[in-house]
């Protein structure tokens, strides 16, 4: 690896550099959003609020205490659904840089401009049209390179960038008649079933994230291709790499998280590339194959889902010819960095451990 992407792995684990938050120090929640109903999906991720509308806390008087609410809510559940959701693009817009802001962001970060974004008058670069009727093949040369296996999908929001994302809001708004969940699964969870040796092995180690595959896929369509900056100022250029912390600490909520997914994370640094290949072959396994990590969730039309990339992973259901489309907004976050003293979310919880020493 480059040098310059050394000093940047060695920034990220700063705290007060460049995109980095001021502060770490968990929030703590102050129980705002108790009066709504609510109900929690598993036992591990995922919230459900059936009678909330976004739009209404975005007016209410205390707006800010309520989407810092929301922020920490969605950092610690990993994902929270409303139904019928009547808020606006613009308005989804504002939401995701509240969360952001009202959470402790870094000032340098906004909303991301995916690589592959066209302009839209009526959506902006900010708004990321997640539908079926893109042509997925055109990011390989050939299409007897595409794995078979749903689980090739699995991944966090933009981790090929420098800095990545902290939270996205997707609102689906065309939908197959079935068919077309979306899978998330829990970071935390996925840390407390290493073994306490073997995670401090990986809390010592970085990995290079890469998403090539969307320079290819913007030149075989002749697309514009968004040199950024992409929501950050270091996030800038055709390169999508970037190195993280293979553990990262949610600096919401203080937990460790194994921050690894299928879909971006090509290799750890800092080991032969055979060890590289098992630990990761490893850590997707943990994630793909333990459903009672797993939350899953059917889609009706303008259903919202609001997520933490910082603690969670993610995968379509691709289950349907029909058209399937929603806008996506993408806050962006700090650097990743790992804090030795953070906790696993059973500890901070107070919650029985998986593997007893």
């Amino acid at each position: 690896m480059s040098s310059t992407q050394t000093t940047t792995l060695a920034e990220s684990q700063t705290p007060g550099s460049l995109s980095v938050r001021t502060s770490t120090v968990p929030l703590i929640p102050t129980g705002a959003l108790d009066k709504y109903e609510y109900v929690d999906l598993t036992s591990v991720l995922g919230r459900e609020y059936p009678n909330v509308q976004l739009s209404d806390l975005l007016n209410a008087e205390n707006a800010d205490e309520l989407i810092r609410e929301l922020a920490i809510i969605v950092s610690q559940r990993n994902v929270a659904f409303f139904r019928n959701q009547d808020i606006t693009v613009e308005q989804q817009k504002l939401l995701g840089n509240k969360l952001g802001i009202l959470s402790g962001r870094p000032k340098e970060s906004g909303l991301h401009i995916h690589p592959t974004t066209q302009p839209s008058p009526e959506l902006g670069l900010e708004i990321s049209v997640i539908t079926s009727l893109k042509d997925k093949k055109k990011e390989w040369e050939n299409e007897l390179d595409i794995s078979q296996f749903a689980s090739r999908e699995w991944h966090s929001d933009i981790t090929f960038e420098p800095v990545p994302s902290d939270f996205a809001i997707l609102k689906i708004h065309t939908l197959p008649e079935n068919g077309g969940d979306t899978v998330w699964a829990s970071g935390y969870e996925a840390y407390d079933r290493l073994s306490p040796p073997f995670a401090k092995y990986l809390e010592g180690l970085s990995a290079l994230h890469d998403a090539k595959k969307f320079k290819i896929y913007v030149e075989a369509t002749g697309n514009t291709f968004q040199e950024g900056p992409r929501g950050n100022p270091e996030n800038v250029g055709d390169t999508l790499q970037a190195i993280h912390p293979v553990i990262r600490t949610n600096p919401v909520t203080g937990w460790k998280a194994v921050f690894v997914n299928k879909n971006f994370t090509k290799r750890i640094l800092g080991i032969t590339k055979d060890e590289s290949d098992i630990t990761l072959d490893y850590l997707h396994r943990l994630i793909t194959e333990n459903h009672d990590l797993q939350v899953r969730f059917k889609w009706r039309k303008n259903d919202v889902a609001i997520w933490a990339n910082s603690a969670s992973l993610h995968n379509v259901t691709r289950d349907y010819d029909a058209h399937r489309e929603g806008n996506r907004v993408v806050s962006i976050g700090e650097r990743p960095y790992f804090d030795s003293s953070s906790k696993s979310r059973r500890e901070a919880l107070g919650l029985k451990k998986r593997i007893e020493f």
